[in-house]
């Protein structure tokens, strides 16, 4: 049943993705329809008998999940939309192979309420900064179009450039507040960074909050936009998404261990 929940889920995450190519409204409603369906896969693929199962498969479904979700929401408050075409294709991908291709259960209990605010914090700050990332990628697609004056129908749906700055720095600042308090609020659980395998994972993930740190910066002290923006926002996202997903791969697939 999960498994074909999971599967629909991706054919609606497609249609949705489709729609938002060519901006019909109704991509909304598929794309809600999406997400329950991947709700209810997700209620299989996270949660058994208390413990969490997250390995990269479950990790990746989760968060492209949430990635889903936010977008969704903030559709109704920006002009957003055109971001679903990258985001449902792989939100559809991730929730089928988690589905077909589970991890071991792990002893990472819900009813820790340290594990839970750390893992909704790590969500949430992950998804904005996707959401960026989806939107600089975006921006740097009109701005390509505008210095080459092509014109398309796509073109004409962009909101003005300057506004799509101003969604890319208002979610880069809310997604850098985010990932600083899952930075803090991870340090309850280090006991021993070489033991529990958090090195490489925090190193990453500080480089990452400093990149971040330094475009807001630059923003802030000397009005960086464009080109310079989009550079930094995709350098940080890159980094962030190696920090987790590059050390899960690496510890589970690899060396056979994973953190503690």
């Amino acid at each position: 049943m999960f498994l074909i929940a999971a599967v629909l889920a991706a054919a609606c995450y497609g249609l949705a993705a489709y729609l938002s190519w060519n901006f019909k409204p109704a991509q909304r409603w598929v794309a809600l329809a999406a997400i329950l369906l991947h709700t209810v896969a997700l209620s299989d693929q996270l949660v058994h008998s208390g413990a969490l199962r997250i390995g990269v498969n479950e990790a990746l479904s989760l968060f492209s999940w949430q990635s889903a979700v936010l977008l969704w929401v903030f559709c109704w408050r920006a002009p957003v939309e055109v971001q679903g075409i990258g985001v449902y294709p792989v939100a559809g991908a991730a929730a089928v192979w988690a589905a077909w291709a589970p991890s071991p259960v792990s002893n990472v209990s819900l009813l820790d309420w340290q594990v839970s605010a750390h893992v909704l914090l790590s969500l949430l700050s992950a998804g904005l900064l996707t959401l960026a990332a989806a939107h600089a990628v975006a921006l740097a697609v009109q701005d390509r179009l505008l210095h080459r004056h092509a014109i398309s129908p796509a073109s004409g749906r962009f909101p003005p450039l300057q506004t799509m700055e101003q969604i890319l720095f208002q979610l880069i600042g809310v997604g850098f507040v985010l990932l600083s308090l899952t930075l803090l609020s991870g340090l309850w659980f280090v006991h021993d960074w070489l033991a529990q395998h958090l090195a490489n994972k925090t190193i990453l993930s500080i480089t990452a909050w400093l990149i971040f740190g330094i475009l807001l910066w630059g923003r802030w002290r000397h009005g960086w936009r464009g080109r310079t923006a989009i550079r930094w926002a995709l350098t940080g996202y890159a980094v962030l998404i190696l920090a987790y997903f590059g050390s899960k791969l690496l510890l589970e697939q690899v060396l056979g261990t994973s953190w503690d």
